[in-house]
């Protein structure tokens, strides 16, 4: 580490309160001469997308979540409308539920909510509700999976205060996303069950048209938000996505969309030295030598930033995970990202950081206020927050001085501004890093494929529950009958015996267990 070093490579945005560090990434001080191509084409790529470009050829649409903090950008009075209305509209429905204005149908104010959503559409909520819902008006729970044990948990707690008294947010821009749908399901069986209208409960967060779209309204859903199709499931933070919940949870959004906007400002200028977005996705490049050599560790230094490292994990892998190029080339794309926080990690993973594989940079997060209020003593002369700062100093200079990378952006305090500025900064890296290395950020092929594989299973399970009979039967038998790979059979005759639809008969192995169809009592 060098004085000098560390005033070269510290980029500070003084009104933001924000700071970049890359004095340990030792990386030169100027853009690579040899990018410089790449650079420019990345700054041309980001103002064709901030003026309506399209951005997924894939499914044709534009890319805008970043007209979202600031609706004079979008190329089109129509876009600009489709941002600034469900705003107002949300923000006023929020006050009506937290005003007791929109009540339960006995008359009585809402106590919780039930967030049904996955990826992007509980992600996003979810870090909200962690680091800003500290003193939430509402609390928050999610339904993020097709998983019926973490449904019967979720459904369990809220009837502690009672499903009568929960609002339910349906969060889906096709209503066709099977976890998405099958929770609503779920959720709507408990409802019927405790004599309740589903309906007279549930908001839709959806595509105009959609099937959750009709489902809300031949349902009589309480309200139906847009959820537009420029608007991607990993960038929908501050959309209807995030902003509905966060509204309900009495987080100040203006402040959130504040944060983003100021962002944007200072790194939507086509220069390198004083733009964060630009130096960060340099940043990952270097490391990982343009095509991710390196896993991103992040770790933030505040409790409140728990969940960030999880959303950052779908933000980036999902975007820059990608095999083929612009050109068509095979070349296998991607950063892994992980992390939790500090100063947990250090007495988790942080001593393989420290002395095993050098195979990762971290991504350190500094929130320079300890608390607000005045802290206590716990020696003398020493607060909490000083030990924090302590663990995060200590950690950062002896992963330096095992020649471990590392990135610090440092930021004031955890508030809806200051996040705000975090998912901005990011959003845009990862843009700027995809042009670098020439793909497309904006589509994701490989959890289309996942979707399709997940389809065949289905069917096939369907076949081999239709294939089962008294007399018992080997995979083996079955698949011949179907046609079918023998262990495909085999892992869909173990799921219906394990849940009760099969009766299964160990043998000596796999290929000689038997299956016959279950004994109803």
């Amino acid at each position: 580490m060098s004085w000098n070093t560390y005033n070269q490579l510290l980029l500070r945005y003084p009104q933001l309160g924000f700071s970049l560090d890359l004095s340990l990434m030792g990386m030169p001080g100027g853009a690579p001469p040899a990018l410089a191509p790449r650079i420019a084409q990345a700054f041309a790529d980001m103002a064709a997308l901030e003026a309506g470009a399209i951005a997924n050829p894939d499914e044709g649409r534009m890319v805008g979540h970043y007209w979202l903090r600031n609706a004079a950008l979008a190329p089109t009075p129509e876009l600009r409308a489709a941002i600034s209305e469900p705003l107002a509209a949300l923000k006023e429905f929020a006050k009506a539920v937290l005003t007791g204005t929109v009540a339960t149908p006995a008359g009585a104010p809402f106590a919780q909510v039930l967030l049904i959503g996955i990826g992007g559409s509980a992600l996003g909520p979810q870090l909200l509700a962690e680091a800003l819902g500290q003193q939430a008006l509402l609390p928050l729970y999610f339904f993020d999976n097709t998983d019926p044990a973490g449904i019967d948990s979720v459904l369990a707690r809220l009837a502690k205060t009672g499903l009568d008294k929960t609002l339910v947010l349906v969060i889906s821009k096709s209503g066709g996303t099977p976890e998405t749908r099958n929770g609503m399901l779920e959720a709507q069986a408990a409802y019927t069950a405790a004599g309740l209208d589903f309906g007279n409960h549930a908001v839709a967060v959806t595509g105009n048209g959609s099937q959750l779209d009709r489902f809300a309204t031949e349902h009589h859903f309480i309200a139906r938000f847009p959820m537009e199709d420029w608007v991607g499931g990993r960038t929908s933070v501050l959309s209807t996505v995030g902003l509905v919940p966060a509204a309900l949870l009495g987080i100040e959004i203006d402040a959130l969309l504040a944060g983003a906007a100021a962002m944007d400002a200072e790194t939507r200028k086509p220069e390198v030295p004083n733009n964060a977005a630009m130096r960060l996705a340099l940043a990952w490049h270097f490391a990982g030598h343009g095509r991710g050599a390196k896993d991103m560790v992040v770790l933030p230094y505040k409790d409140a930033l728990v969940l960030f490292s999880k959303y950052l994990q779908q933000l980036v892998m999902e975007s820059l995970g990608k095999e083929l190029d612009l050109d068509g080339n095979v070349v296998n794309q991607g950063i892994a990202v992980y992390g939790n926080k500090g100063s947990t990690d250090q007495h988790a993973y942080v001593q393989q950081l420290r002395d095993g594989v050098n195979n990762f940079f971290v991504t350190f997060i500094e929130v320079r206020q300890g608390r607000a209020a005045a802290s206590l003593e716990v020696e003398p002369g020493f607060t909490s927050g000083d030990y924090l700062q302590g663990f995060f100093r200590g950690t950062r200079k002896a992963l330096h001085d095992s020649g471990r990378q590392s990135i610090t952006l440092s930021i004031p305090q955890v508030g809806p501004f200051q996040l705000g500025m975090l998912i901005a900064l990011f959003e845009r890296a990862v843009s700027f890093y995809a042009s670098l290395v020439n793909i497309n950020a904006y589509h994701q092929p490989g959890v289309e494929a996942g979707k399709k594989a997940a389809g065949i299973f289905l069917k096939l399970l369907a076949d081999v529950r239709s294939q089962l009979a008294g007399s018992p039967q080997t995979a083996a038998s079955i698949a011949a009958t179907l046609g079918a790979d023998a262990e495909d059979v085999y892992h869909c005759l173990n799921h219906l015996a394990a849940n009760g639809a099969a009766q299964a008969c160990e043998g000596v192995g796999p290929a000689e267990d038997t299956f016959a169809l279950a004994r109803r009592a």
